[in-house]
């Protein structure tokens, strides 16, 4: 009853947080952790549930964001249906990227990931008459609600984008969570435990990596066009290798396979450089050392998966 009750207040304090406090630049930092925390649900698909080390998952964020820009700039879409396209458009290129790499497996993976990511950075760079080169593209609109005569722009107000990422975090761990309890999650997990055991149990691991990927990039895709159509301007340079490694980052801080701990280890990194923005010349001194003082003390994570807290307990009791 306890946990419920204190469910209901942390639920309500964040529904109504933008009115307790007007400052546009604490709901604006909010809203830039709630992107992360978007991204970091969707890495955590591929990292944490499947198993697969992504270092290019900017790429698949980049995807996203390009998709709906250039779908408003030339075909006038909407933000709404703009925004399935992106994570349509994500899904099927991460999908794309696991074709030629579905033998590879470990580091081999990951570099092949990696480069993919820097690929496609560099392509948003020298495309210039579809992408705007490094100048990006702009003008791109803001969403919008509409009921007859009546409409709403969001604008370049944090507040409407604050509730709209609130929203989909919300539908994302609903089916996040029943997604990892399914038939595919679990394939997932076998895949992740021992990839030969899962195959001999007879698990189609093209399938699961492929599966792994697309929902992942799916996620990214949406985080994209959320991005695009809040700065109303995209550019190569907002998804450069640094944001994959933040994102990793992130979910491996929260704890690997813990969907809760991926939302806690996003809000926490998002958050840490801004609070010790006071500290100036040392802000990310700082930074980097409580990482690693969070990778010495406690590896599994903020919030470890059940199964890895129950095999060490095992191994406690043996």
């Amino acid at each position: 009853m306890r946990s419920r009750w204190e469910r209901l207040i942390l639920i309500a304090v964040v529904l109504v947080f933008p009115i307790m406090d007007r400052n546009a630049y604490h709901i604006d930092v909010l809203v830039t952790a709630g992107l992360f925390m978007i991204l970091a649900l969707g890495l955590n698909v591929i990292v944490g549930y499947a198993g697969i080390l992504n270092l290019g998952y900017a790429a698949l964020y980049a995807v996203g964001a390009y998709t709906y820009a250039l779908l408003n700039l030339h075909a006038g879409f909407p933000f709404w249906p703009g925004l399935a396209c992106a994570g349509v458009s994500a899904a099927l290129f991460a999908m794309l990227l696991t074709l030629p790499a579905l033998r590879l497996s470990g580091d081999y993976l990951a570099i092949v990931t990696l480069g993919a990511g820097e690929i496609v950075r560099i392509a948003l760079n020298n495309f210039d008459s579809w992408t705007g080169g490094p100048n990006g593209l702009l003008g791109i609109a803001h969403p919008t609600l509409g009921w007859g005569d009546w409409t709403f722009n969001f604008g370049v107000k944090s507040a409407p984008y604050y509730f709209l990422i609130l929203a989909l975090l919300a539908i994302l761990v609903f089916f996040l969570r029943r997604l990892s309890d399914s038939r595919l999650g679990r394939a997932w997990l076998a895949l992740r435990e021992d990839e030969l055991a899962a195959v001999s149990m007879g698990i189609n691991p093209m399938w699961a990596k492929c599966s792994a990927f697309a929902v992942g990039g799916f996620i990214a895709g949406l985080a994209g066009a959320i991005f695009a159509a809040k700065q109303g301007t995209v550019s190569p340079d907002s998804f450069d290798f640094i944001v994959s490694v933040m994102v990793l980052a992130m979910v491996v801080l929260g704890g690997l396979g813990n969907l809760w701990g991926a939302l806690l280890g996003a809000f926490a990194l998002s958050l840490l450089p801004e609070l010790l923005r006071g500290f100036d010349v040392y802000r990310m001194l700082l930074f980097g050392l409580a990482m690693i003082l969070m990778m010495l003390f406690r590896p599994q994570g903020i919030l470890p998966e059940m199964r890895n807290v129950e095999r060490r307990m095992r191994n406690i009791n043996r």
